[in-house]
């Protein structure tokens, strides 16, 4: 299915301003895999919750709003995805965002 260029500007720009949540690719050894999937089973939770709850456990939780509001970018995607290369030029625009914050930019 082709994506419409300008999806990614939309999701961001959505009229109730709820942008789609961010997808993560976490590579994990495979004993840490067999613990997560054991752990996951175990609470009948899918592993992506787990992480989820590891990472708001460290960096600080996502109030049950946020994750209401997450869950309408979600919706609001109905089933259309970023190409490969759309997805490689966001991560790099935002790279660029972050590292032109940082006080030495000037010195890039």
């Amino acid at each position: 299915m082709p994506i419409d260029p300008d999806f990614a500007r939309e999701l961001d720009e959505a009229e109730d301003g709820v942008s789609a949540p961010d997808r993560l690719q976490v590579l994990v050894s495979p004993a840490q895999r067999r613990a997560l999937e054991a752990e996951a089973k175990r609470r009948g939770t899918p592993v992506g919750d787990l992480i989820r709850e590891a990472v708001d456990a460290r960096f600080g939780a996502t109030s049950p709003e946020e994750r209401l509001e997450a869950l309408a970018g979600i919706e609001k995607t109905a089933g259309r995805f970023l190409t490969p290369a759309a997805l490689d030029r966001i991560v790099e625009e935002e790279r660029e965002a972050v590292l032109d914050a940082l006080p030495d930019a000037a010195a890039r």
